[in-house]
């Protein structure tokens, strides 16, 4: 970029020509954005002297600044080999003003509260925290980054493509001439992820050279842009609808909805795309749509392959707490493996902000009487107790207002127990459930909607509920079975610990009253059997089970499993040999019914992609009502013997994967390395629906691959059914790298022509990228 080229020395008139070009890109940015003339991106992009915080001893100054790209953040650095580094709008999650990283709150003074800020990246990156000269700059720094945050992602999927193509030609003009050479269009087209040959490259240079100067530049290089953005499969559709003066009426937009889209639509719902979309005023003013208003319409939610009614709860929230499925985490405090991994508040913040609801926290006897969190028996490190409530706390209803379950792993002794009641009960304040909801014994769990904006403590307790309702217990504290989470995996430590011998006999803990009243709708049983379950377990009452032994009941008792699932609920978590913090499948578990299936949302994989498509309907808040057949005690469901009942709605889903956009690159540090992308389309659900089928691949194209490859699905359970699409740089040689992916229920999918977002493996969004579908799903034959 411009200003971190290293270039020989100029002139202090080229400089000036130079800076001047600089500023009128910057504001043709800052247009694009919709922030011309603001003047918190005009400070970001004059930038200014930070402080970078890392320890209490490391503190050093460091300059920031915004480039002309208005998408790109500069900071000078003091590494031998990385003089100056960069980092992209995109890579922020966030950003957070004050002492609200861990790092900010353990290294910086109370006092300095207003000078401080973080910015949160989306991957495993760590948090950058930053203090400025005073409160008046932090507050600059702050409104300028999320400002700009905020108009990136109200840019449409056209308007960021012209701002990343235009931006990454300006990369391509080595020699900051404002035109574009054959050399520098070939160097452009490696950069977005085209590998074309010589002759191909000359061919499209010649043909927009229409000067004949040997450089593009002013309406040549749009002429190029035009040529390069050119979408053929659009074109076909659009000819085809475009019935009206060689553009779509209201009634030719209608016809489109209602053939392809399978939309039963009244003619007002096409006058309002029209509206919302079409940016060409003589068009709108006939009630007509161009080419780029059909793309337009596309490219937003509208023609998403998910159903934009499901962006908001739209789901019937007022069924008992187990007639959900329920996004719950596993260690929740690790940021890696449960080795050797950092324990962290940061875990719990990213964990919340996904729209977990349910969290796990690995309790420990700690220093100065104040209890920890890790995990026992490893080298993983320890954070307080009382700062991962606070952290709770302040996150756990950012992005969802129903309830969040705090699991805890009771590891200490009665003295620490108390202290952890203490911080509970005063940290979370009249959030925290301490007593059933209404003045009677309940005889169900209540609601999400009923415990909203509420904390349910699972763990332990002394004695039935129905002594909440009589104060007459004396008893200080009591011995309990422990946890069986906490027993496998003291049992786990012992095995790897010759200093502990293993014992074959079930251990016991003392268990603090504080902290068994506060155990109200969730607690923590040893699981005996579905008969034993079915007559003496209380509503209330709930067990955990390990991955093995939940796997093995889903395939030899499933119905059995449903019942017990229909009036408890039930808690699945990963093996303890587990130690990279992988994960297991979740689909068996659910197709049972079980509804906290704790995974290690730390792990990037393929069973987090499922869990996030799972809880991406009703507004990801976090709870999804299961299918009334999981409900209903007439039902006999078995998802490993599938026999007629309300369950077995047999669909055909018809997929033609048509284009991907804007593939990113798969090793971005190699110039050359261009991705050949393959589509793969999965069905997730029962058994005998769960297949796969996959395109060919594409060579040397990540930036406009087209396949038009059709597939057929045959589904029997469509509730449960979930669909996942995978895009692959295929390697003849090696394993595949994952270029993105998203997934969603098909119960969540738009038939029709539908783009497809794509995600990282983190499952953050690909801004640019996308892919380009046509569905149909329809009764079976």
């Amino acid at each position: 970029m411009s200003c971190i080229h290293k270039r020989l020395k100029r002139t202090k008139s080229d400089e000036q020509i130079f800076q001047e070009q600089v500023r009128k890109v910057a504001k043709e940015n800052a247009k694009r954005l919709g922030m011309e003339g603001d003047v918190d991106l005009q400070f970001l992009l004059t930038g200014g002297e930070l402080v970078k915080v890392r320890s209490s001893s490391w503190q050093k100054n460091r300059y920031y600044k915004l480039l002309e790209d208005c998408r790109t953040l500069w900071h000078e650095s003091h590494k031998t080999f990385k003089r100056n580094q960069t980092f992209t709008i995109d890579d922020i999650d966030s950003v957070r003003k004050g002492r609200q990283s861990e790092g900010l709150n353990k290294y910086t003074d109370p006092s300095d509260e207003e000078r401080c800020f973080s910015i949160i990246f989306k991957d495993r990156k760590k948090n950058l925290d930053l203090m400025a000269a005073n409160a008046d700059e932090a507050k600059r720094w702050i409104s300028g980054l999320e400002k700009i945050i905020a108009n990136m992602h109200k840019l449409n999927s056209q308007q960021k493509t012209e701002h990343w193509i235009i931006n990454s030609m300006r990369k391509a003009d080595k020699n900051d001439d404002n035109k574009m050479n054959l050399h520098e269009l070939k160097h452009f087209l490696r950069q977005i992820n085209i590998q074309v040959d010589d002759t191909y490259a000359e061919d499209l240079f010649n043909k927009c050279d229409t000067s004949k100067s040997g450089t593009l530049e002013g309406s040549e290089i749009k002429l190029f842009y035009n040529q390069l953005t050119q979408r053929q499969e659009i074109d076909v559709i659009y000819s085809k609808y475009a019935q009206t003066e060689g553009q779509m009426s209201a009634e030719d937009l209608l016809n489109f909805l209602k053939t392809e889209q399978r939309e039963t639509v009244p003619k007002e719902d096409a006058l309002r795309l029209i509206e919302k979309y079409e940016l060409d005023g003589t068009a709108k003013q006939k009630k007509h749509m161009t080419k780029d208003g059909f793309l337009m319409y596309l490219n937003q939610e509208e023609g998403s392959i998910f159903n934009p009614a499901h962006k908001q709860v739209n789901q019937d929230m007022s069924q008992p707490l187990n007639q959900y499925y329920i996004s719950s985490s596993h260690n929740t405090y690790l940021m890696e493996d449960q080795l050797k991994g950092p324990s962290s508040t940061e875990a719990y913040i990213r964990a919340l902000t996904k729209g977990c609801r349910c969290v796990e926290l690995d309790c420990w006897d700690g220093a100065n009487g104040e209890p920890v969190i890790y995990h026992g028996y490893t080298l993983t490190s320890k954070v307080l107790f009382v700062d991962v409530i606070k952290a709770i706390k302040d996150y756990a209803f950012k992005t969802s207002d129903y309830p969040v379950i705090l699991s805890l792993e009771n590891h200490c002794s009665v003295d620490q127990q108390k202290i952890m009641a203490h911080h509970l009960i005063s940290i979370l304040g009249d959030a925290l459930v301490t007593k059933p909801l209404g003045d009677t014994m309940p005889t169900h769990l209540p609601s999400p909607e009923e415990l909203k904006g509420k904390f349910v403590i699972k763990g332990k307790r002394m004695n039935k509920l129905d002594a909440a309702f009589n104060n007459d217990s004396t008893i200080e504290e009591e011995t309990v079975s422990e946890d069986d989470e906490a027993a496998d995996y003291k049992e786990n430590g012992q095995k790897d610990n010759p200093t502990n011998p293993p014992t074959t006999q079930k251990s016991n803990i003392k268990l603090a009253k504080e902290l068994s009243d506060i155990v109200i709708y969730c607690k923590s049983v040893h699981f005996n059997g579905f008969e034993h379950a079915k007559d003496k377990q209380s509503f209330y009452e709930m067990s955990s089970f390990k991955e093995s032994k939940a796997l093995n009941l889903a395939e030899t008792s499933a119905t059995a499993y449903m019942h017990h699932n229909m009036d408890k609920l039930s808690r699945i978590y990963p093996a303890g040999s587990r130690t990279d913090s992988s994960n297991y499948n979740p689909v068996p578990m659910w197709n049972v019914g079980c509804q906290i299936v704790a995974l290690n949302f730390q792990t990037p994989s393929e069973e987090m992609h499922l869990n996030q498509g799972r809880f991406l309907p009703n507004g990801a808040c976090g709870y999804i009502l299961k299918p009334e057949f999981q409900r209903s005690l007439s039902s006999q469901f078995d998802p490993n013997k599938l026999t007629e009942g309300p369950w077995l709605k047999k669909k055909t889903l018809h997929v033609m994967v048509i284009s991907a956009q804007q593939l990113p690159k798969v090793n971005k540090d190699k110039e050359s390395s261009i991705v050949d992308p393959l589509v793969k389309v999965e069905i997730h659900g029962v058994p005998a629906d769960t297949t796969s089928q996959k395109t060919n691949h594409i060579d040397n194209n990540g930036f406009n691959p087209m396949w038009n490859e059709q597939f057929q699905f045959d589904i029997q359970v469509p509730e449960l059914a979930m669909v996942r699409f995978v895009v692959e740089d295929y390697d003849k040689r090696t394993q595949n790298d994952h270029i993105g992916h998203y997934c969603l229920p098909l119960t969540s999918v738009q038939n029709g022509y539908r783009h497809v977002p794509l995600l990282t493996k983190r499952g953050d969004v690909i801004c640019t990228a996308g892919l380009f579908v046509h569905l149909i799903l329809m009764d079976a034959q």
